[in-house]
């Protein structure tokens, strides 16, 4: 405008038009295009859109602001308020519109000349249009005219005052006389009607808002402050006003309108825009002077009423469309979070201010987000491709197969895991040996007499130190051409090698049965090795030739076991110095240590040792038989460290379970997430006292709120079951006690009480079978218990022996099963209104109901249980 920085308005009534006020108005229209379809003469304002100019009007010198006309027809007029007070009303553009004709170049003119600083049509009454002036000690400096009225000859103006506009203007045309005039002796800043009422007016003037009331013109409501520019109403909150002063926006409540709500702290440059977002609640842009950036405050979350003493709280976050100075700003009244702004040298923009993202993963893995008004849910196609990358897929999985609940064999667990993982084998197979040795009354206990075994190879291996085990030669099986081999054995190691699974109970070490478990594995390599490690080279080599012959396992079988057949042990023979370089070019670990074995130095055995791609228990059962307890000492330690570090599950068999395994099972945890796992193992170490470590219950109830989060809520009571099975202390304390409603005594003659379990729902259970007697009144003062709702059998009577009287439920069918259902008997009732009965009745009631089945009791029973009408995930998929 003249003098002044640019402003730009959006068309009300065509989405694709806006007109650029500044010392001439100059109507666009938008259109999408393509990066390259840009049309000659046209502004690129982004790269899908571009703006052709339509028309220019110059006509209205001396601009001060400009208001768009609200209605649709004339479409096209707009009204100009300029440097001496005039309102004057233009066009852009020839319109036919015979109405439009008439008010063309009609021009309002106060009583005293001073500046027009801001206009507003009533979106109601769109003949009203409301400016506000400069102050004058002589005159208001809010007028209302009616654009529909005429010139009145009475009024006589100096003929000077009529023609301060560019050019003659005809005398038909001005109107004196306003409507309405407010606010004597004081400036009006800014203006805007209040949507709720199209007789109220909120204006800002030099010092305080004011809301003038056109229906008794002689009262306002007004509040001091200098917050007065700018002021606008939110859209989609018609109560809240937002408006500014020098770097703060002010946020009002109109019911509440003796102070602001919430004071917006801005930067130290002045304010010159503020306006909420059309399309989007809560959303407030505001612009600085000489800046290239826009703050948005998002208030949607805002709690209304808003309290005395709460503020609201305000998401802040900046964007910037452009790298030049913005000079105004504009929402598009329709597109979502769409603004084109304008910098001063008259460059345009549109751009679309993106919603913040919010992810959300469900339970099931399905991946969901909000951008603005849209919901987008992205679930998986295929487990096979990005299920097996998520951990919870996996335990909802597991969980559907009762992993982690067979006791009976519990190595079989990592067959219900899938059996895929080495170190779920591992540790289940860990978890099967100290169970089982465990129970041997023969094994010395550790602190506070737990067995031994729990406390993990590290712990053994220390109790054998201490006892100095010697060692012992050993000559091999099957050749008459080497010599002796150092070996140890204790009675801890022999423990030792029981948990690595090597040998079975008793005192000779026989690995006999474990070589013919692996060759049914069809483990031919880890067969020989282990074969080889006992000494026994002959059965090594025949185990060799069956899986060459069986065409199983690696392609060299034969030649490994033909290798094998030379071994000599001279030092500098060439089948020693052969085998040690062509050892590193076997692809199978075990045939490689085999060889390192074989080519080793007493005492000397890290190639064996330190081959990660060896089984941890295989490696721990070969140091436990051929170092010395030093060397043993220090390899278990720097191997638990290991283990620890890198949240191996293998490592379990070195730290048992104690706080070891508990520090070892943490990394695991925060390198998985499988919280399933830990839940189940750490479980087994109840003797240990583990299971009341925080970190152990801290996995085990995620788990369970993983299932509940799954709607497994059956597989979430076995877990239950499981868990307080092996850990007595975790069973739940009693939380419902069954009353009586006169005597305030226990109505069960056991005096027995059920834990409550459920939401909206208390339930409880009369004590007692079905030869017992009915407990149908109180033990303590023998009043009558309650009625059920549906039966009208009093409390305590079986539900079986209520069906024969044709007072029950007729869906509760137990008439198949002569014997008494103890939950149909249950004590079932509301805890909002309090009403209930047999629990049988009362769910075959609600299966077709959700309101309360008592008699003018209007309560919604079913809809406050937010479970009630859920179906368990599991039920389907199990």
């Amino acid at each position: 405008m003249s003098g002044s920085k640019p402003d730009i308005l959006w068309a009300p009534h065509h989405v694709d038009r806006f007109v650029v006020c500044d010392s001439e108005l100059c109507l666009y229209r938008t259109e999408s295009v393509g990066s390259s379809e840009a049309k000659a003469g046209s502004l690129r304002l982004s790269e899908d859109t571009t703006a052709t100019l339509l028309a220019i009007n110059s006509d209205t010198p001396y601009m001060k602001c400009v208001a768009w006309y609200p209605k649709y027809d004339p479409e096209c007029l707009l009204a100009v308020g300029q440097a001496n007070g005039r309102v004057v009303l233009t066009s852009l553009g020839q319109d036919r519109n015979s109405k439009c004709r008439d008010l063309i170049g009609k021009e309002f003119v106060p009583k005293h000349a001073r500046q027009c600083n801001t206009l507003a049509w009533n979106p109601v009454d769109s003949n009203w249009l409301a400016a506000g002036l400069d102050k004058h000690r002589a005159d208001f400096s809010v007028l209302i005219w009616d654009i529909s009225s005429k010139y009145t000859p009475e009024i006589a103006m100096p003929a000077e005052k009529v023609r301060l506009s560019a050019g003659d203007t005809d005398a038909g045309l001005v109107v004196t006389k306003p409507l309405y005039e407010l606010g004597q002796n004081d400036a009006c800043l800014s203006l805007c009607w209040l949507p709720r009422d199209q007789k109220l007016l909120l204006a800002g003037m030099h010092r305080n808002l004011a809301i003038f009331d056109l229906r008794n013109t002689s009262q306002k409501m007004f509040v001091n402050t200098k917050a007065v520019q700018g002021v606008t109403v939110d859209p989609h909150f018609h109560d809240r006003v937002a408006s500014f002063f020098e770097g703060q926006v002010a946020i009002w409540d109109l019911r509440k309108f003796e102070k602001p709500v919430l004071t917006l702290t801005e930067q130290p440059k002045p304010l010159t825009k503020v306006a909420w977002c059309p399309t989007r609640t809560g959303l407030l842009a505001t612009l600085t002077r000489d800046s290239n950036i826009i703050r948005l405050y998002d208030m949607q979350h805002t709690p209304t009423p808003i309290g005395d003493e709460t503020e609201p709280t305000i998401i802040e976050r900046s964007v910037q469309p452009c790298d030049n100075y913005i000079a105004s700003f504009a929402w598009h009244p329709t597109n979502q979070n769409r603004m084109v702004v304008v910098t001063s040298n008259r460059t345009m923009s549109d751009f679309t201010v993106f919603e913040r993202i919010s992810l959300a993963w469900s339970p099931t893995t399905s991946l969901m987000w909000a951008c603005g008004r849209h919901l987008y849910h992205c679930s998986e196609e295929g487990e096979a491709n990005y299920g097996e990358k998520d951990i919870a897929t996996k335990m909802r999985q597991r969980a559907l197969s009762r992993y982690g609940l067979d006791t009976e064999q519990v190595w079989r667990n990592h067959v219900l895991a899938g059996g895929d993982d080495p170190q779920l084998k591992s540790l289940w197979y860990t978890l099967h040996y100290i169970l089982l040795y465990a129970e041997d009354a023969d094994q010395k206990p550790s602190v506070n007499k737990v067995p031994l075994v729990y406390s993990g190879i590290k712990t053994i291996v220390k109790s054998s130190a201490e006892r100095k085990t010697e060692g012992y030669k050993h000559s091999w099986t099957g050749s008459d051409r080497q010599t002796d081999v150092i070996r140890y054995q204790s009675e801890e190691r022999c423990l030792a090698l029981q948990l690595c699974g090597w040998i079975k109970k008793g005192p000779e070490i026989d690995v006999a049965p474990f070589l013919s478990s692996l060759e049914q594995g069809e483990e031919w390599e880890r067969a020989a090795a282990v074969a080889l490690f006992n000494l026994d080279i002959r059965r090594a080599i025949e185990i060799l030739n069956k899986g060459a012959a069986l065409g199983k396992g690696d392609l060299n079988l034969n030649v490994v076991a033909m290798a094998l057949s030379g071994y000599t042990d001279e030092k500098n023979s060439l089948w020693r110095e052969m085998c040690s370089t062509l050892r590193l070019q076997l692809n199978n670990p075990y045939l490689c240590v085999m060889f390192a074995f074989l080519t080793s130095e007493p005492g000397a055995y890290d190639g064996v040792l330190f081959e990660s791609n060896v089984a941890v228990r295989d490696r721990v059962a070969f140091a436990n038989m051929f170092l010395n307890d030093t060397q043993l000492l220090r390899y278990i330690e720097k191997l638990t460290n290991e283990m620890k570090e890198a949240g191996n599950l293998e490592g379990i068999l070195l730290t048992g379970l104690t706080k070891d395994g508990v520090d070892l099972m943490e990394s695991y945890v925060d390198r998985t997430g499988d919280v399933q796992t830990a839940s189940f193992c750490m479980l087994q170490g109840s003797p240990n006292d583990v299971v009341k470590d925080p970190r152990v219950q801290y996995w085990i109830e995620n788990y369970r709120n993983l299932l509940d989060a799954w709607r497994f809520w059956h597989k979430r009571a076995e877990f239950d079951i499981h868990r307080s099975k092996l850990d007595p202390s975790s069973k739940p304390l009693a939380q419902v006690f069954v009353s009586c409603n006169f005597c305030g005594k226990t109505i069960s003659y056991s005096c027995s009480s059920i834990p409550h379990q459920g939401r909206s729902f208390s339930q409880y259970g009369v004590s007692g079978s079905p030869t017992k007697s009915k407990v149908t009144s109180c033990p303590g003062c023998r009043k009558p218990l309650p009625r059920c709702a549906l039966c009208l059998i009093n409390m305590g009577t079986p539900v079986s022996s209520c069906l024969g009287t044709g007072k029950s439920d007729e869906k509760v069918d137990l008439s198949k099963d002569k014997k008494l259902a103890q939950f149909n008997n249950w004590f079932t009732w509301c805890q909002n209104c309090r009403h209930g009965g047999h629990a049988g009745h009362m769910l075959s009631w609600f299966k077709d109901h959700n309101e309360c089945p008592v008699s003018a009791c209007t309560c919604k029973c079913m809809q406050l249980d937010t479970t009630g009408n859920l179906i368990p995930a599991e039920t389907s998929q199990s």
